[in-house]
């Protein structure tokens, strides 16, 4: 029997200064759009659709939830599967958990993020208690394993040589690196004895089905919440370390051999990704009547470089919306301020476009986080500089110090949305509005033209239009990737 269906809980995005007005702001379809990506990948939703054909009906299973996600994935497997998930152990994010029916066998932990504390350790060693466990009820049948973004801080289990303080200076390191996340995963893989495919010398053969919602580039599984189920040969690591981190990596065990943790058989799938999202946003976009243009290739890089190579796009092109997905780096001075990466590019982004306005910039993270602290993002238009320099801020010392927040937060731009049940990276949504004009009082059409956008104007002189501009147009728009 299952439980009465658990709606998914989609959160709406809020900008700090938009109020409501009376006709529709700009900045308010970026947000109807960027919430539409979040409803396509949320954790509920896309396990309810998938999961229903990768596991029998009268199959018991035990369920491990890991990740930001975790909450969301979970209640889609309920409400697939029931009374068939006999035993449960959900980890996620402090506040990102919550309480499920009393009646249920299912037990959420909360650990931390992006460094991991004590609860991390403590969530490693429960999940290693569940998997040994063998209750009657269950038998050797199936483990399910719901994995999202975040997994790699909220649950460790650490070799003998590692203390908690060395992983914290290690996570507190990379985070500030600039490396990519395939390079700090695989620095992670070596500092644990769950991650890189280690897990599955703890499932004692039991097969298992797992659903992956990716995090990163590429969407491989070995990456996503650094490979709990997935093994692979020992890599090179970054030339580029510190000398202290050689010597700790030095003391850690042998990287493990596929052989010693290969398990009877774990199905991987991979339900939710960054271009999954886009898509969602790019269908949304056009069903409003924007011309529709996204990027090839994966966001990636410098917050900041990128974010003026995104504005400048955007003030060279033609009106309509612009989709960028994928993840960028933040290089941390010795002495950080507040904010995170998506918060930096848009505060970048705003400092090529201060003074038009005609063009909106939203970037924010699709779980709902970006940095320390409760926001998603930022989105930023042509007066945003000019609202914190009221405030008597500098955006190039902001920038410098890596303290975007509290620029943004005198700006009134941050992106607040709650945990959204998903976590597949940032995105980026641009939008170019058409060229505001004067009507000719020329006695017949005439044809006026400002940047990029040219329209058939009649009417009378004093009367406003804007270039009609954003039916969709299939021929000019970017292909999918």
């Amino acid at each position: 029997m299952k439980p009465s269906c658990l709606s998914p809980c989609i959160p709406e995005p809020v900008v700090a200064g938009l109020s409501a007005p009376e006709s529709p702001h700009p900045a308010k379809s970026l947000l109807d759009i960027f919430h539409a990506a979040l409803t396509r990948v949320n954790g509920q939703n896309v396990v309810q659709t998938t999961l229903p054909s990768l596991i029998g009906t009268e199959e018991p299973v035990k369920l491990v939830a890991i990740g930001k996600a975790a909450m969301a994935m979970t209640r889609g497997a309920l409400n697939v599967l029931g009374e068939q998930i006999r035993a449960g152990l959900v980890i996620t994010k402090s506040g990102h958990g919550g309480l499920f029916d009393a009646n249920l066998p299912i037990r959420v932990w909360e650990s931390a993020h992006p460094v991991p504390d004590a609860s991390s350790l403590e969530a490693g060693a429960l999940l290693l208690d569940f998997l040994h466990a063998r209750p009657d009820c269950i038998g050797n049948k199936k483990f399910l394993f719901l994995i999202s973004g975040g997994a790699s801080s909220l649950v460790e289990c650490l070799p003998e040589q590692v203390t908690l303080a060395d992983l914290q200076r290690v996570n507190a390191w990379l985070l500030g690196s600039g490396l990519e996340i395939h390079h700090m995963n695989r620095i992670r893989k070596c500092l644990s004895r769950i991650k890189g495919g280690r897990l599955m010398t703890h499932l004692g053969g039991v097969p298992a089905t797992a659903l992956l919602l990716s995090d990163v580039p590429g969407d491989h599984p070995g990456t996503i919440g650094s490979g709990l189920l997935v093994s692979e040969e020992a890599q090179a690591l970054p030339e580029t370390l510190p000398g202290w981190l050689h010597v700790l990596l030095a003391q850690t065990p042998p990287w493990p051999r596929p052989e010693d943790t290969l398990s009877p058989h774990v199905d991987l799938h991979v339900v939710g990704r960054n271009t999954d999202a886009l898509r969602a946003a790019g269908e949304r976009a056009a069903a409003l009547g924007f011309p529709v243009r996204k990027a090839d290739g994966t966001l990636a890089g410098d917050a900041v470089e990128q974010g003026r190579l995104l504005a400048d796009e955007l003030l060279r092109g033609e009106p309509g919306i612009y989709l960028w997905g994928g993840e960028t780096t933040v290089t941390l001075p010795p002495s950080p301020g507040k904010g995170g990466r998506n918060q930096s590019l848009a505060l970048a982004a705003a400092r090529e476009i201060q003074g038009r306005d005609d063009l909106f910039i939203l970037a924010a993270g699709t779980d709902g986080s970006d940095g320390p602290g409760s926001w998603a993002g930022a989105l930023v238009d042509g007066k945003t500089i000019a609202r914190g320099r009221r405030a008597g801020l500098d955006p190039e010392i902001s920038l410098l110090q890596a303290d975007a927040q509290t620029f943004l937060t005198a700006s009134k731009d941050l992106l607040q949305t709650g945990p959204t049940g998903t976590n597949v990276m940032d995105m980026v949504i641009g939008l170019r509005q058409p060229s505001r004009i004067k009507r000719l009082d020329t006695g017949r059409a005439a044809w006026t033209r400002m940047g990029n956008c040219s329209a058939p104007l009649q009417g009378k002189l004093g009367h406003e239009s804007l270039c009609q501009g954003f039916a969709p147009n299939p021929a000019r728009a970017l292909p999918w990737t």
